[in-house]
C-alpha cells in the first residue's frame, strides 16, 4: 500500500486528488527529457544571460518536439 499526505481540502473529489498526485510523474518525465535529449544540463558558461538564453531555447524546443511526437506521420509513398 502507498499513502499520500495532502493539505488539500477534505471535500476534494477522489478523481481530482489522483490526477494531482499523478501529475508529479509527468513533471519528472518532462524534466528528465529537458535534461537528457535537449541538453538543459550541458550548459557550461558562467553568465546569467547565457544561461537564460540556453534555458529559453531548451524550453522552446520541448513543446516543439512533443508536438512532433504527437503528430501522426504521413504514410510513405510507394
Amino acid at each position: 500500500m502507498k499513502y499520500w499526505i495532502s493539505n488539500l481540502p477534505a471535500g476534494i473529489p477522489a478523481t481530482d486528488l489522483v490526477r494531482l498526485a499523478k501529475a508529479r510523474w509527468r513533471i519528472e518525465h518532462d524534466y528528465r527529457e529537458l535534461k537528457t535529449p535537449l541538453g538543459l544540463d550541458r550548459f557550461e558558461s558562467r553568465s546569467f544571460t547565457g544561461w537564460h538564453r540556453h534555458a529559453t531555447l531548451v524550453t522552446a524546443a520541448h513543446p516543439f518536439l512533443t508536438e512532433q511526437r504527437r503528430t501522426p506521420k504521413a504514410p510513405a509513398r510507394a
